[in-house]
């Protein structure tokens, strides 16, 4: 080989090297922070976090290769989450996950520049978090987790299965916007239903426990249990005592009727963090919060628990079952 021959190919041999190398340069790793108001141990946030990382395996993210997730849990205590939320914003995510309203305005209240994708919120236009469903305008943007419009539909399932039902007791979160809108909405129809309601707070296992069985000391009673995170934590202990006095109840999410609840009827809440992997890949890639529509539930889900019902002695409409999602025997 001549020497300018061998020159000129050594040449092109060493300009292409770093292009190489370039291309083999690992991608650069993306954080996310994710913050839940349940415990760590919670099978349904056990759950909610693998349809996540599913989502997020399908938009081509994968954990430990490209990216790295933090993850928090608020276990239903409101000063563990704004600790929890400072934490994950000191790690510099490029977008955090909200799961509930707590979180949602936990991290709004410490920054208005993070991108914020949320999940399973009920108002986001009246907390403030966006200014309007289809044009957020701000650094959040995410799914709502249901309308008002859908409680009073607890009280007439309700009196649908248990027809003799004149006295509801209505557990609710009066710490959130979403429980007094909840409990509004459901004593808005009440009167027309003849049904008279009674709203009771569950601030901790205590409190449920002795406003429960103070009620069901009346007679013709039942139960509604509207959307909180603290209804979800304290799940296994209100499913117990409905049993006990046995109150028919109407929970808003299938966890409560798979956990022996009677019948529940509400959005798919873990699905929407499937949907939010969508959200976070689009802000990963670019696109900002105040550009992505709230998505809001496109269906509600009704089951009912035929074990349950003997147990209180129910007999379900036919008409009922036919209109279920899901009846589990």
């Amino acid at each position: 080989m001549k020497r300018r021959e061998f020159i000129s190919l050594l040449g092109g041999a060493a300009a292409a090297w770093p292009m190489a190398a370039r291309g083999q340069q690992p991608e650069r790793m993306r954080r996310i922070g994710v913050l839940i108001n349940l415990t760590a141990d919670d099978p349904q946030s056990q759950a909610r976090i693998a349809v996540l990382l599913k989502g997020l395996q399908q938009f081509g993210w994968a954990e430990g290769l490209n990216i790295r997730i933090d993850y928090r849990w608020g276990s239903g205590d409101v000063n563990r989450l704004r600790n929890y939320a400072a934490e994950l914003i000191a790690l510099a995510p490029d977008v955090v996950l909200a799961g509930g309203s707590e979180a949602a305005a936990t991290f709004q209240q410490a920054s208005r520049n993070l991108p914020i994708v949320f999940v399973n919120v009920a108002d986001p236009v009246g907390a403030g978090y966006v200014d309007s469903l289809s044009r957020p305008g701000g650094n959040a943007t995410g799914l709502v987790l249901f309308e008002y419009g859908i409680s009073p539909k607890w009280l007439e399932l309700l009196k649908e299965i248990a027809s003799g039902v004149t006295r509801v007791a209505v557990i609710r979160d009066a710490a959130i916007p979403a429980g007094i809108g909840q409990f509004g909405a459901i004593q808005g129809v009440s009167s027309s239903l003849g049904v008279e309601v009674s709203p009771l707070g569950l601030r901790d296992a205590n409190e449920i426990e002795r406003a429960l069985t103070a009620f069901a000391q009346g007679p013709n009673g039942g139960l509604i249990v509207t959307a909180s995170p603290a209804a979800v934590s304290h799940r296994d202990l209100i499913i117990k005592i409905a049993a006990r006095h046995r109150l028919p109840a109407v929970y808003p999410y299938r966890l409560f009727v798979t956990s022996g609840g009677l019948m529940s009827y509400g959005p798919d809440q873990v699905g929407q963090y499937r949907q939010a992997a969508g959200y976070i890949d689009r802000i990963l890639k670019g696109e900002k919060p105040a550009d992505l529509p709230v998505q809001a539930p496109t269906r509600y889900e009704l089951v009912i628990n035929l074990k349950s019902a003997k147990a209180l002695g129910l007999e379900i409409p036919a008409t009922l079952l036919a209109r279920a999602d899901e009846v589990i025997e």
